[in-house]
């Protein structure tokens, strides 16, 4: 049976086809409504009522709606989870049309290609991102629509799959276009998914064709070439650039909405930058915190003190892409330089720029069509303040704030096109009149007149009427189902005259019309429906005026962003007592009374933080190892290094007394242990996966930091793994390295040798029992370091000091005490290791000065099984908890068994010096 539909469902299913992978919000008169299995999602996603709507006697939908006046933030809600969503409109007034209004898709949403201020997350950037592929080679473009941003980069060679995840990681876009054939690949779709939230959107592979992409390139640009852009011979970049224009010009359908703002594509290339992968933002805490992603407690956090929108997302760039190109960095340090010693000067600047609009949105918006007047009324006032700055800049002297002020267009002829047309406080709906200033239009002022002279006309028949028929409480009215009439309280209806015509009664009052009155509400009318019109019309002809200035527009936010990033690095310097550091391309790292710029800023008052020397080179200082207790700071020394690294080459003052930076090219960290279960990998697979990523991609270039690598497996494989780990960075890839760690054994690598008859490279003859016999272990570049400890009888403090040297003690103990576990539990650990040092002749301080450090003997495993058992609580103890556990010491057994550890089943007697009376095995 065929379905019969009606026009308007007709209408619905016509506007549908064309986006069937969107949720379609449906003009219907004062709401949104969505229907089919659309109603069914944004019922569940905005927990809407879901009803239904008969369209025919044969055929009723599922159906959900929201208020037009709060659409936005429903999209909002629906943009945020992923969603596309397309917006048809009614194109004509229902008033004025008989039968099925016309209406069309005006606007298509992505979490990509958002410009709307209440859907933009804050003032943060919103990426759509284009990946084009030929073999293991990438092709990248990258759009904000908020700001007109366009950039594109061609990734080739060795690695080239990281460096762009890598890329990708800097970027977090919120919408990938891929071609059909790489969206369904499963690594690629996981890689990016796991950057961040995305929605992952397939594009047809002929939209990636060079050639076509090419000729949609110069068609939007209108040049003949793409020479001037810098991709003219990287196929993939331009691939990918045409890609997005493609996408964005599709759901882009209304004529209102344009890509006017988008007027340059920038070409860059990686090398120019510092890379830093994924793991490395997130343990450095660049611009988000481990502790709940906010971006309170990041290095971002402590250097915003900008003072406008733009120039808190150029910052967040900033921290994001320290750059390798020494003339930059110095030209960015000179300019902070100067604010920092002129406080007059960098105050006055601040002060100019404090409270500015977020000039590069509001360019974005009026070059793509959807600015209202508010809009308009906030550029103006943002442009009026230029003429101040410029003054202001007339002060600088360094060469980067001299090139800005001479880059800096006051746009006076723009800010006065606005201040002519628009009024001062106009409404948010553009189509309710109140937009545009008396004396701007005669035509309209001769249209308000007329409606004035209506207005004026009504209030006299109102006056009159209540004379005539002495009616005091006799109003005129207006609504629009009746139009104007003539109210009259319903205990004074018995004075209604004959004439009057009843229209309607309520519960207070009836309504009346008159002839008279009836003949004048067309013209009053009329003349208020064309003031509206014509209202709108100027203010769209004013807007299209400023749309043409978009390029200049966006140039001087780019300008005053980059003017608040320099101020507000001035000023942290300033508050923070940071210090220039010099930025050569020398090896050499050599920081004096370094402070990590996070911890300092959040430590409780009264507490100051202690700093610390650090040096680092290709030469003596390859590698330095860190030993020392948890708790004494041998994570955050580590991270400071790196962080003060970073900030000197994104042209920061740095927190030191002294700093000297080799340049850097790539930041790699291993710190911490956490788990990926959904991808069921352990923390040691994680771990090792991050540390294998660091020793392909270091190069002798990078700084690399490592925080006990190898404690997530068993002592003996994490010291081989750490230990190997190490003279790796060192002998083969020969990056600047900073490896903290408890494996006290690591400190051979930069000690004497083993014992006083030992020889390097001598194996086996000569060592005591239980050294570690290896080959050619010292490293000329490694050096010790300790974290100070002073010790007060039982008790210890924490100096959180670097010295040289090295200590055979973590003080385990002593922390747990201090994190609260029960006395029992920490007593009992010391009784346990005093008879574990015993057993396993533990070295003497002694013995640690001469270099002769014992690897730990492993302890009895028959021993340890029992007094495993010793310790259970059987009365608590659940049937299933116990098969776990006789699992647990089943294993333990086998495993000792394949090592081929004595004593193991052999039934051995008991002996005095191990915890619980159990006997030693030794190792075969």
């Amino acid at each position: 049976m065929t379905e019969r539909l009606t026009p308007m469902l007709e209408q619905y299913r016509r506007l549908k086809s064309r986006h069937p992978d969107a949720l379609l919000l449906f003009r219907l008169g004062d709401f949104y409504e969505l229907f089919e299995e659309d109603a069914r999602i944004a019922s569940r996603e905005l927990q809407l009522v879901l009803t239904s709507r008969s369209f025919s006697k044969d055929v009723r939908l599922p159906m959900c709606g929201v208020p037009h006046h709060s659409v936005t933030s429903y999209i909002a809600r629906l943009i945020e989870r992923g969603y596309k969503v397309a917006v048809a409109e009614q194109l004509e007034d229902p008033r004025k049309v008989k039968g099925l209004v016309k209406r069309d898709i005006v606007r298509v949403i992505t979490p990509g290609t958002v410009v709307e201020e209440e859907l933009l997350k804050g003032g943060r950037e919103n990426f759509l991102v284009a990946i084009a592929r030929r073999k293991q080679e990438y092709g990248l473009a990258f759009v904000e629509l908020s700001t007109g941003e366009f950039a594109t980069c061609q990734i080739t060679g060795p690695g080239a799959w990281d460096l762009l995840v890598e890329e990708l990681h800097r970027l977090r876009p919120s919408e990938y276009l891929l071609p059909e054939g790489f969206s369904r690949e499963e690594k690629a779709r996981q890689a990016f998914l796991e950057i961040g939230p995305a929605r992952i959107s397939p594009l047809d592979e002929r939209h990636f064709d060079p050639h076509v992409a090419r000729a949609r390139l110069l068609e939007h640009f209108g040049v003949v070439s793409l020479e001037a852009f810098g991709c003219e011979g990287l196929p993939l970049a331009i691939s990918a650039s045409g890609a997005i224009l493609h996408y964005l010009k599709e759901n882009q359908p209304s004529d209102s909405a344009s890509l006017a703002h988008i007027q340059r594509l920038v070409t860059y290339s990686l090398e120019g930058y510092m890379l830093l992968d994924g793991i490395t933002r997130r343990n450095l805490e660049l611009t988000e915190s481990l502790r709940d992603g906010s971006a309170r407690g990041s290095l971002f956090d402590v250097l915003d003190h900008t003072v406008t929108p733009m120039g808190r997302r150029l910052l967040r760039r900033w921290v994001n892409q320290p750059l390798l190109d020494l003339s930059r960095i110095r030209e960015r340090l000179d300019a902070v330089e100067e604010l920092v010693t002129n406080n007059l000067f960098r105050g006055d600047l601040r002060v100019a720029l404090e409270g500015m609009s977020d000039v590069e949105r509001l360019a974005g918006r009026i070059g793509f069509g959807n600015a209202n007047a508010r809009d308009l009324i906030a550029l103006k006032r943002s442009l009026q303040r230029l003429p101040r700055i410029k003054e202001v800049l007339q002060k600088a002297h360094a060469g980067r704030l001299v090139s800005l002020r001479e880059s800096l267009d006051d746009l006076r002829d723009v800010s006065q096109v606005i201040e002519e047309a628009i009024v001062e406080d106009p409404p948010i709906q553009l189509t309710e009149g109140r937009l545009i200033k008396p004396g701007y239009s005669a035509p309209l002022d001769h249209l308000r007149e007329v409606a004035a002279r209506g207005k004026r006309w009504l209030a006299e028949l109102e006056e009159a009427e209540r004379a005539r028929t002495g009616i005091k409480g006799l109003r005129i009215r207006y609504n629009e189902v009746f139009g104007f009439f003539l109210e009259v309280p319903r205990s004074q209806s018995h004075l209604v005259p004959p004439e009057y015509e009843r229209r309607a009664t309520i519960t207070h009052a009836e309504r009346f019309v008159t002839p008279e009155l009836r003949a004048k509400e067309g013209e009053i009318l009329g003349a208020e429906e064309r003031v509206k019109d014509l209202e709108y019309e100027l203010f769209v002809e004013v807007r299209s005026k400023v749309a043409r200035e978009v390029g200049r527009l966006q140039k001087t936010a780019r300008t005053l962003a980059e003017l608040d990033v320099l101020a507000a690095l001035a000023e942290a310097a300033t508050r923070y007592g940071y210090v220039r550091p010099e930025v050569d391309d020398g090896d050499v790292i050599e920081i004096r009374e370094g402070r990590h710029p996070v911890v300092e800023r959040y430590l409780p008052d009264g507490r100051r933080f202690v700093p610390n020397d650090a040096t680092l080179n290709l030469n003596d200082h390859r590698l330095l190892i860190l030993t020392g207790p948890n708790m004494s700071g041998k994570s955050v020394f580590i991270r400071q290094v790196a962080l003060i690294t970073l900030m000197a080459q994104m042209g920061s003052f740095v927190p030191a007394s002294h700093a000297r930076i080799g340049l850097v090219d790539r930041i790699f960290s291993r710190v911490g242990a956490t788990d990926d279960i959904s991808q069921g990998r352990s923390t040691f697979l994680v771990e090792m996966s991050e540390t294998s990523y660091i020793l392909h991609h270091a190069t002798s270039r990078s700084l690399v930091i490592l925080d006990e690598v190898g404690r997530g497996t068993s002592t003996y494989d994490g010291i081989s793994l750490a230990w190997a780990v190490a003279e790796y960075l060192h002998n083969q890839v020969g990056a600047r390295t900073l490896f903290a760690t408890h494996f006290h054994e690591l400190t051979l690598l930069a000690g004497k040798p083993y014992d006083r008859g030992a020889r390097p490279g001598q194996t086996g003859k000569g060592f005591g029992r239980g050294l570690l016999p290896l080959r050619g272990a010292q490293l000329p570049g490694a050096r010790n370091y300790t974290m100070a400890v002073k010790e007060q009888g039982s008790e210890i403090v924490f100096l959180y000091q670097v010295i040289p040297g090295t200590t055979d003690r973590s003080y385990g103990i002593h922390v747990a005490r201090l994190a609260g576990l029960p006395v029992a539990v920490t007593t009992r650990a010391e009784e346990i290791l005093h008879s574990l040092e015993k057993a396993n002749g533990a070295t003497s301080p002694r013995e640690e000065r001469r270099g002769v450090v014992p690897f730990p003997r492993p302890v009895d495993v028959r021993a340890k099984v029992l007094d495993t058992l010793a310790c259970v609580d059987i009365a608590s103890t659940t049937p299933l908890d116990a098969l776990n556990l006789l699992y647990q010491l089943q294993q333990q057994v086998r495993e000792a068994k394949v090592q081929g550890v004595e004593g193991i089943g052999r039934g051995r007697g008991p002996h005095q010096d191990l915890p619980g009376d159990f006997g030693e095995v030794a190792p075969r």
